[in-house]
């Protein structure tokens, strides 16, 4: 199988596995809110992200693209109840940024909904919402999510991406688990997830360049699946993407046949719905990584021809 296909063939399944699953995109309207009611929407704001850029690329094929719009009215629909869920989470949490995180994807795509609108105008007015406290690479997420909602965004992202790890090129081999995802986010952020590769900081992208193939190689070894494909999209969006082949095949040899992506090693047991909390993350970076890197891939047979 050539590169291209293989990458185009990883994200069909991945998507027919997501919409075969679509009822895991659930909230838990009755939990308790000591638990957090908030937490469910984690997924959706994730699916919505990657369908905006399976559109934007525009390498979808017709089957792609009219899973991802099914997928995107199901959850606009049926798990937000048209958006009236984000106003639920923004009033059981007034100043958590999550319902607006969720619903930017949506908007870019169309869909619309109010009293989010109002409600993330006025929280971004309020200190309590530039002072919730999370990490420096959701911070610089939020600055860059403000920019495109068209806010003034606080911090400034310069500001914001100052502190992140990324920014600080941490040695090589301090970089596992918790300290790979916020690099790989710092990159997503940067570029507005793969869109404009070139904001990516040229001592970032040399810093990227040069250890990223170890990564890979070290995660491909560990079978460490929802990394390595973050860090395939990390490769796809550096200046010049490598589009490591042995890479893209053993994540594609991972991949189970009905399309579902484990996050470590194998399938995990269990009912459906807990499996889905495992494998629906490292299935939309599946979708994900294949969407940026077989554009690259398209470009570059493009430029060389």
């Amino acid at each position: 199988m050539t590169g291209a296909r293989l990458m185009h063939t990883v994200g069909v399944r991945a998507l027919e596995w997501l919409w075969s699953h679509r009822d895991g995109f659930r909230l838990e309207v009755d939990v308790d809110p000591e638990v957090g009611f908030l937490d469910r929407f984690k997924p959706v704001g994730e699916l919505a992200l990657v369908c905006t850029v399976l559109f934007r690329e525009g390498v979808a094929g017709s089957r792609q693209a009219q899973l991802a719009r099914r997928l995107l009215d199901h959850v606009w629909r049926e798990t937000l109840d048209g958006g009236a869920m984000l106003e639920r989470g923004q009033r059981t949490e007034p100043f958590s940024p999550i319902p607006f995180e969720v619903y930017l994807p949506f908007r870019e795509l169309g869909y619309s909904r109010p009293g989010v609108e109002r409600a993330t105008v006025l929280n971004h007015r309020v200190e309590s919402w530039s002072a919730f406290e999370t990490t420096p690479t959701r911070r610089l997420g939020l600055s860059a999510f403000q920019r495109r909602f068209g806010l003034d965004p606080r911090p400034a992202e310069t500001e914001a991406y100052r502190a992140t790890w990324l920014a600080r090129r941490p040695e090589p081999w301090t970089v596992e688990g918790h300290t790979a995802y916020d690099i790989t986010h710092a990159v997503f952020h940067l570029t507005d997830w793969g869109e404009h590769p070139e904001h990516l900081p040229a001592d970032a992208a040399d810093y990227l360049a040069l250890w990223l193939p170890a990564w890979i190689d070290d995660w491909v070894d560990l079978q460490r699946w929802d990394l390595l494909g973050e860090l395939l999209v990390v490769d796809a969006c550096l200046p010049r993407p490598t589009l490591d082949a042995p890479a893209w095949e053993a994540f594609a040899s991972a991949q189970q046949p009905d399309g579902a992506m484990p996050a470590v090693r194998t399938m995990p047991d269990g009912d459906r719905d807990e499996v889905f909390d495992v494998v629906y993350h490292p299935t939309l970076v599946a979708a994900f990584a294949s969407t940026l890197a077989l554009s690259r891939s398209l470009s570059e047979l493009a430029h060389a021809s």
